[in-house]
């Protein structure tokens, strides 16, 4: 299979609600916009980031599909990840599900949620250590890290 793109869909009954979180608190700037679907993009290298939001009302789901979002948590991997604290918890207000702490396992990380309860980790990679450092592939550890 040769992909040319692949991005999550977020069944929501709050897309005015998430599209405004996306796009003013994450930089995604609106594609597409409909009652029912908003598509997002992200420039970044080599292909934007993506992400869409669907009403989960809608006849294009498959019966007994259209559920709200559960259980998904997206991660957002960012150069200084103390400086989105200070501009997402300090600066807008969001209130933090997991507090900014550093993990053994190679992350310097916090959580919020979108307006659908959708969980957004916000992590810097670090150094790992102990026997997480010896649980990587390779030798550099500075890669995205697993999420536990």
């Amino acid at each position: 299979m040769k992909l040319t793109s692949f991005y999550p869909v977020i069944a929501t009954p709050r897309l005015q609600e998430s599209r405004d979180f996306y796009t003013k608190l994450l930089g995604f700037e609106i594609a597409f916009e409909a009652d029912w679907y908003v598509s997002l993009r992200r420039p970044g290298p080599p292909v934007p980031y993506e992400l869409a939001l669907l009403d989960p009302t809608h006849p294009t789901l498959p019966e007994g599909y259209g559920k709200p979002v559960q259980g998904l948590l997206l991660n957002f991997e960012v150069a200084d990840v103390d400086a989105e604290w200070e501009r997402l918890v300090g600066g807008a207000g969001l209130t933090p599900v997991l507090a900014l702490r550093s993990e053994d396992f190679g992350q310097r990380h916090f959580i919020v949620a979108d307006p659908s309860g959708v969980l957004i980790d916000i992590i810097a990679p670090i150094e790992p250590v102990g026997e997480f450092a010896e649980q990587y592939v390779g030798a550099d550890t500075a890669q995205p890290q697993p999420q536990l």
